[in-house]
């Protein structure tokens, strides 16, 4: 960027995945001459150096995803321990991966077993 370019962003969380993070940005942003605008939060506004309301947003913005991780975290383990998985299921029953298995045997290319069998080829690549 160069002095008195201006990077808008929605919160003041968007500038760093961490507090440390987000003050080095800040620190080059402002080394460079430039300013930030704050859409929404605590630290809305235009800044053309640091502020301790801006060093809160940060902290706040830290916390907030350290929570969101705990949390994710805890509800996977919760799942885990009922038996139960996270993500999509399986395309790809026992039945069906033993015929592709056999027409891989065949010859025809992944493609074309992924056509016939109505999966992608992806799916056909992961299993043959």
């Amino acid at each position: 960027m160069r002095p008195g370019d201006m990077l808008t962003v929605q919160e003041a969380d968007r500038l760093g995945r961490n507090l440390p993070e987000g003050l080095i940005v800040l620190y080059d942003l402002f080394e460079q001459g430039a300013a930030v605008k704050v859409l929404d939060g605590i630290a809305a506004g235009e800044h053309t150096e640091r502020s301790l309301i801006l060093d809160l947003a940060l902290a706040l913005a830290e916390d907030r995803r350290r929570d969101i991780v705990r949390t994710t975290r805890s509800g996977l383990a919760s799942a885990a321990r009922a038996g139960r998985k996270g993500g999509r299921g399986r395309v790809v029953d026992a039945d069906k991966r033993r015929a592709l298995l056999a027409r891989r045997a065949e010859g025809p290319s992944p493609r074309e077993i992924a056509r016939g069998a109505g999966v992608s080829p992806a799916v056909v690549h992961g299993e043959v």
